[in-house]
């Protein structure tokens, strides 16, 4: 993370910029209002603020390269050594996110001293022990989606569109910028029935403390099953496409 610092700074700050963009939106729009779509000022805040660390817990990721490793051949030098490709993705992203993290620590430090945003904390302290597993099965699930999406690299040598359309979608269905609840209903149910919810919108209704036990406890299965079957695809996709890998050069 430190071989290219810029580009490490640059990302921080885009994304920094693009929550305060959204805070200070929902800012404008509670300006004469108590309540909208159901939230009040301080919940849509703290929905917004707290996106930020989450997201950069979950979204998070190195998986990015996985497809120029393989139309390049580089994952050849993989393949013939006793190191598994997979887990050596997975200690590259500990170290990310903890990069992230770190950073996003301090960012929303910085941003509660200068805003002094109204925030909404837990009281019950079993929201802390949902909430962590919660992030967990999404760290999960996105980590699966993103190797999946690099994996198509042994079929095609353009990786780049479908990634990028791919985010788009995901940052929608994400719920990192709206809570998605507030959506038409089509489009809400549309959004529950794609995995993409679990990466935002579903821990950070579980801080606000919005789902009963029985919602949070039906969430938790769901994404856990989209777990299993992403990682049951990826050990699929994986196999076929060594069949079909070819490289030359190095």
């Amino acid at each position: 993370m430190m071989t290219y610092r810029l580009n490490f700074v640059l990302w921080r700050v885009r994304w920094v910029i693009q929550r305060l963009v959204v805070y200070f939106l929902w800012w404008a729009i509670f300006a004469n209002r108590q309540e909208v779509f159901g939230y009040s000022q301080t919940m849509m805040l703290t929905y917004i603020l707290l996106s930020n660390i989450i997201g950069t817990i979950v979204l998070g990721t190195t998986t990015m390269s996985i497809g120029n490793m393989i139309n390049s051949g580089e994952l050849s030098n993989f393949l013939i050594r006793p190191l598994s490709f997979f887990r050596y993705f997975i200690a590259r992203d500990v170290g990310d996110k903890l990069m992230n993290v770190a950073f996003s620590v301090v960012e929303i430090f910085l941003l509660f001293v200068l805003l002094r945003p109204p925030v909404v904390f837990p009281i019950n302290p079993l929201v802390w022990i949902w909430l962590l597993i919660a992030i967990a099965i999404g760290v999960v699930m996105y980590f699966l989606f993103s190797f999946l999406l690099g994996l198509l690299g042994f079929w095609s040598a353009e990786i780049w569109a479908p990634r990028f359309l791919s985010f788009v979608i995901m940052e929608f269905f994400a719920g990192g910028l709206f809570p998605l609840d507030i959506l038409p209903k089509p489009l809400f149910q549309l959004s529950q029935s794609l995995p993409f919810s679990y990466f935002l919108y579903f821990p950070l209704k579980v801080y606000l403390g919005q789902l009963g036990s029985a919602a949070m406890l039906q969430g938790l299965m769901v994404g856990f099953m989209w777990c299993i079957g992403l990682w049951y695809l990826m050990r699929v996709m994986w196999k076929r496409g060594l069949r079909v890998y070819t490289a030359e050069g190095r």
